[in-house]
């Protein structure tokens, strides 16, 4: 393979660059709210069974909108039970 000087020193730099902008991106990831944990603890502490768990931000706040299917009691149809709860 052929190499230029041109192409050399591009490469140099992007070896050097590359390590800070993926580094960057990985710590963004590391940000990310995870929902299903919220949700799935919200789900166990009221007996029922998580259906849907999203992120959404009200009031500036990052929060966790989560929907439950809890059982209904002596025969009765189950309940669905919407909560928003912090995303902390």
């Amino acid at each position: 393979m052929f190499w230029h000087r041109a192409h050399r020193s591009a490469f140099l730099l992007t070896l050097a660059i590359g390590p800070s902008v993926f580094w960057s991106t990985a710590t963004v990831a590391q940000a990310v709210v995870d929902c299903y944990s919220v949700g799935s603890r919200v789900a166990e502490q009221n007996g029922g069974t998580l259906v849907q768990a999203t992120e959404a931000t009200e009031g500036g706040r990052t929060v966790c909108k989560v929907v439950v299917v809890i059982p209904g009691n002596s025969g009765e149809r189950p309940k669905r039970a919407e909560f928003v709860v912090p995303a902390n």
